[in-house]
């Protein structure tokens, strides 16, 4: 699955590959709070912490916060402030992030088809609930 580096950076970019930086890519756009959060801007055109909070149950302030942080380093989310009292902070997908939105949808929608016939989950979900 290698592909040779279009900017001359590394020899391949191959996610096998121990050394390879798509590695850390791959990690975090995997994680559940990352695929969540690209997921609910791809739905809406701007949205504040509050509103993202509000729409991920289960996450805190400090994972969400973390998560935004890294989908912004990445050039994935973009960070909009605008100078109101008070200062109001709105998150929209960059377009890198809109076109991971794509496969991330997949992946959330074959869970959601899927989650039944993976009893393991099941088992654990009714253990916990």
């Amino acid at each position: 699955m290698a592909r040779p580096c279009p900017t001359g950076r590394h020899d391949e970019h191959n996610v096998y590959a121990e050394n390879c930086p798509c590695r850390a890519l791959l990690d975090l756009i995997s994680n559940k709070w990352s695929a969540l959060v690209i997921g609910m801007l791809d739905e809406r055109s701007a949205v504040r912490f509050s509103e993202l909070q509000a729409a991920l149950p289960g996450v805190g302030s400090k994972m969400l916060t973390q998560t935004l942080r890294r989908l912004e380093a990445a050039s994935l989310v973009e960070r909009s402030v605008y100078a109101e009292v008070p200062p109001r902070v709105e998150y929209t997908l960059s377009e890198l992030g809109r076109s991971a939105a794509v496969p991330l949808g997949q992946i959330r929608a074959w869970a959601e088809e899927h989650i039944d016939q993976v009893e393991f989950l099941n088992r654990k979900w009714s253990e916990q609930n």
